[in-house]
């Protein structure tokens, strides 16, 4: 039933294929090039169209047919990127297709020209200082003409990208929606569209016309927004709706999976997509950043596929931003972060707004110790795109360096609301507010990383340790408590260092407590543990020493308090939340 309604929705594969070879010609014409190749993709993964079936050429009026010469001529111009010498021939033009390339000509120079002035006399974290000159007088021109109700649906979008180069956010939306009402087919007015939507309040305000594509773009707004489940969900009915074999779902559905840390399943996805197109460039950006994190999370060596990967990419094109990033994060786990750094500076004067390249080379930075500039790339990212939660996570990592906590606390409080469920923003925040010696808030971070599922496995340590500061020890053995149980059954506990503190503190706590057989097995367990060793020994002792006159019935150090016979209390979400030092 749920396929049915969904195929309704969907209409006729074989009327979608027709629409999207329609759009491709479109698009091809006008040299909306991007637009074109997303098109052409999805209706390769469609099945082909009988002869008789295919689309008819577009109609052809009789201004098309005046400005024929003077834009096949223009068009080979801007084809060799010869944007004003094409812009100069279509001077003069009626058509709406010969209008729209005439601007889009002038708009390009203008964009090649900041270009060609920033790549030699400034480096990447100055671009931008550097204007696109053209830019004022083409919002004049398409402001009078979209007054009067004069432009199509490319035109409007290109009126679009003006207004938010020019920082018009507000009124660039609008032009946006009305772009993509005029002519829904078009991806890029989308996509454009997508830069500029804050949260998911913003997306539903929207007046968006329904047709198919609307379901591809919500689905990418999801993954933008972090609503990967429903970012999943609707690429899954996209599958079964018919789009099976589309390379751009799979790479979508990776980049989600990436998103929420699920790596092997994302590599998974990024391994299937290179079998089904070998010299694909596109999100292999993202795929290297896959392996540099594999390498660390599982600590498994992912320098050779690292190293193939980026070798094979420099085969097919060493000129692309994707490739200078992948080679930049090769250097980067090899810790040579001032060759890692250089490869992603190369890919910002290949395109200025990559917000990856923005976000990796303020790593490098950090990596650098170069605070001021990890700052300025971190800026630029945020300035490409705000939803770049691991920019702001960044500008949060690196006022900490420079012991700023008020301004650490900012940063990182952008970053939470980008990622709510993410318990390294959550721990960070709540490292802020204990260095602002706001006890409550930071209790209620580190319980609520622990709550969504601590990736680090640190937030309940660092709230056990602030209990233990602020003498709360019923509290501090409970947390150190559940931190042993969680760190022993992932099968951890050899390699996580700080279990020995935790059993350091256990050991006196139960000693205190006249509970010498749990003090006795903390102190054992201590023994296996180099720094803890002497600590755990001396216990014993101790207890060695009072046990003839004390005898308490013993308990499994891994069962939950609460099912000791103790004075410890347990510590629940809600006591915890509601607790005041």
């Amino acid at each position: 039933m749920k396929m049915a309604a969904l195929c309704s929705e969907f209409g006729d594969l074989a009327q979608i294929k027709k629409q999207l070879i329609s759009v491709i010609s479109l698009c091809k014409e006008r040299g909306v090039l991007h637009s074109a190749k997303w098109a052409s993709e999805l209706a390769f993964a469609l099945d082909p169209l009988p002869k008789d079936n295919l689309p008819p050429e577009p109609a052809f009026t009789e201004e098309d047919a005046q400005d024929l010469d003077a834009f096949t001529l223009a068009k080979s111009y801007f084809d060799l990127k010869e944007y004003d010498r094409a812009a100069y021939f279509l001077k003069g033009c009626c058509s709406q297709k010969a209008y729209f390339l005439y601007m889009y000509s002038r708009y390009l120079s203008g964009e090649k020209k900041k270009d060609d002035e920033t790549v030699d006399s400034l480096g990447p974290l100055e671009k931008g200082q550097v204007r696109n000159e053209a830019l004022r007088e083409l919002r004049v021109e398409l402001s009078k003409k979209h007054t009067a109700r004069e432009l199509d649906g490319f035109t409007l979008y290109l009126y679009g990208v003006v207004l938010r180069k020019l920082d018009l956010l507000k009124e660039a939306v609008e032009v946006f929606v009305e772009a993509i009402q005029a002519l829904p087919l078009h991806w890029g007015a989308w996509l454009e569209l997508s830069n500029l939507i804050t949260n998911i309040e913003m997306l539903k305000s929207l007046s968006l016309p329904d047709c198919w594509i609307k379901d591809f773009f919500m689905a990418h707004m999801y993954t933008e927004l972090q609503m990967i489940k429903e970012a999943l969900q609707k690429y899954q009915n996209l599958i079964e709706a018919g789009f099976s074999k589309s390379t751009y779902i799979i790479s979508q559905i990776a980049v989600a999976y990436h998103n929420i840390r699920d790596i092997d399943q994302a590599l998974a996805l990024f391994n299937e997509l290179r079998e089904h197109d070998p010299y694909r460039i596109d999100n292999m950006d993202t795929f290297s950043n896959l392996l540099y994190v594999k390498c660390f999370v599982s600590l498994q060596s992912m320098k050779p596929e690292l190293s193939y990967l980026a070798h094979n990419l420099v085969e097919i094109d060493k000129y692309r931003v994707e490739t200078c990033c992948v080679i930049g994060n090769y250097y980067s786990l090899r810790s040579q972060h001032e060759k890692a750094a250089l490869y992603f500076q190369r890919a910002l004067k290949l395109n200025p707004r990559c917000l990856g390249a923005w976000t990796l080379m303020g790593h490098e930075y950090m990596e650098m110790k170069n605070t001021s500039a990890a700052i300025q790339a971190y800026r630029h990212a945020i300035e490409v795109n705000k939803r770049d939660y691991r920019a702001w996570y960044g500008l949060g990592q690196t006022y900490e360096i420079l012991k700023m906590p008020f301004y650490c606390l900012y940063y990182y409080r952008k970053a939470h609301q980008l990622r709510p469920n993410d318990s390294r923003m959550l721990v960070a925040l709540g490292e802020s507010y204990e260095k602002l010696s706001q006890q409550v808030e930071a209790k209620k971070c580190y319980w609520r990383a622990y709550s969504v599922g601590d990736v680090e496995k640190m937030a309940l340590l660092k709230l056990a340790k602030l209990h233990e500061q602020l003498n709360e020890s019923d509290d501090a053995a409970q947390c150190y408590m559940l931190y042993i149980q969680d760190i022993f059954s992932c099968g951890e506990q050899l390699e996580h260092a700080e279990v020995s503190t935790a059993l350091r503190y256990l050991g006196q706590y139960y000693f205190k407590s006249k509970l010498y057989d749990e003090a006795s097995i903390c102190a054992q367990r201590c023994c296996d543990y180099n720094d803890a060793r002497e600590e755990g020994k001396a216990l014993l002792r101790q207890i060695s020493q009072v046990r003839d006159q004390v005898e308490t019935p013993s308990a499994d150090l891994f069962t939950p308090l609460s099912n000791i016979n103790t004075p410890v209390r347990r510590v629940s979400p809600l006591n915890l939340i509601s607790f005041t030092p």
